[in-house]
């Protein structure tokens, strides 16, 4: 029998505590997922690791792995004599048994876990999670999602195999980046009447071609023109719930923070994020003559010089029609 170092697999030390076999598992899984990873070998790997982890995270199992030793990965090796006496209550063949299967066979593997009278215990299925995209809008209105993918599953033997599941997923509005949304009894299948595990959504958003997402507050850019920004305008500008129209104070500066209330994201439990528009002031590019003109008048009257001026950002709270 091959040895497989199921610690070196999920790249974590012999003395890990649950919590780093299970982090480790979830970001392995997470990076391996044949339905997401780009790697060659990603199926294969992804196989390894649910092993591994199938192993380890229970303490009985991962005490008789233990006892088998350190060895090389890939060496062949037998079990210790009383390591089956210890550990097991099925007669092995270790001639042609694979590591992976020893445990699954071990208690609490491909039998289940027996309480009392010996019958199998219930154990839940596997949390998953998987990466999720979706666009400002979604994020802003909620949206359902067609998920097809194709789930990781352990067969009463204990074995592995992937199994096609195509369900509809609900994205509540306000969803937005960084965020785990959580989708019960969609992961793995249940064993003996366990119940299934959870499926976790690890929300991202599109980047979007007018709005910069922080939590649930959007930025965006907002040209003005030197006039606008000297005599106050009002303009029309953008917001996931359409446009609007925004008042520009006289005086505006470049740089300056416009502050939309309530226009960004909506938060899970009521209300909304702002929208900031970051003011910058734009000159014309090909003015004509008779606009240079102006501007040489403006200059000849005009007092103002701006690299003896102390710079002022200009922070409102401004209002829409």
């Amino acid at each position: 029998m091959k040895y497989k170092d199921y610690y070196e697999v999920l790249g974590v030390k012999r003395d890990a505590s649950d919590a780093e076999i299970k982090s480790a598992y979830r970001k392995l899984a997470h990076k391996y997922h044949p339905d997401i990873s780009k790697e060659k070998d990603a199926e294969q790997r992804f196989k390894e690791v649910a092993e591994a982890y199938q192993t380890l995270k229970e303490p009985e199992k991962r005490a008789a792995y233990d006892q088998l030793g350190k060895q090389r990965p890939g060496e062949e090796f037998r079990p210790p004599p009383d390591w089956q006496k210890q550990y097991g209550d099925t007669h092995f063949s270790f001639d042609d048994l694979d590591l992976g299967d020893l445990f699954a066979e071990l208690r609490g593997g491909g039998r289940g876990r027996t309480g009392r009278g010996g019958k199998p215990m219930a154990e839940p299925g596997e949390d998953y999670e998987i990466p999720v995209q979706i666009t400002l809008e979604q994020a802003y209105r909620g949206t359902d999602l067609d998920l097809d993918l194709s789930m990781p599953e352990y067969d009463e033997h204990g074995v592995l195999h992937r199994t096609p599941r195509n369900f509809k997923a609900h994205i509540p509005k306000g969803a937005t980046d960084g965020q785990r949304l959580r989708v019960p009894g969609k992961g793995g299948k249940g064993r003996n009447g366990g119940r299934d595990g959870d499926l976790y959504l690890s929300i991202s958003l599109y980047p979007h071609p007018h709005f910069r997402v922080s939590g649930h507050d959007l930025y965006m850019d907002l040209p003005l023109a030197p006039w606008e920004a000297v005599l106050g305008a009002s303009v029309e500008v953008p917001t996931p719930g359409g446009p609007v129209r925004l008042k520009i104070p006289p005086g505006t500066q470049a740089g300056g923070k416009l502050r939309l209330p309530k226009r960004g994201l909506p938060r899970p439990r009521g209300g909304e994020g702002d929208l900031f528009a970051m003011v910058q002031i734009v000159v014309p590019m090909d003015a004509s003559e008779k606009e240079k003109a102006l501007y040489g008048q403006l200059a000849e009257v005009s007092g103002f010089d701006p690299r003896k001026q102390p710079r002022q950002e200009a922070r409102h709270e401004s209002t829409t029609h």
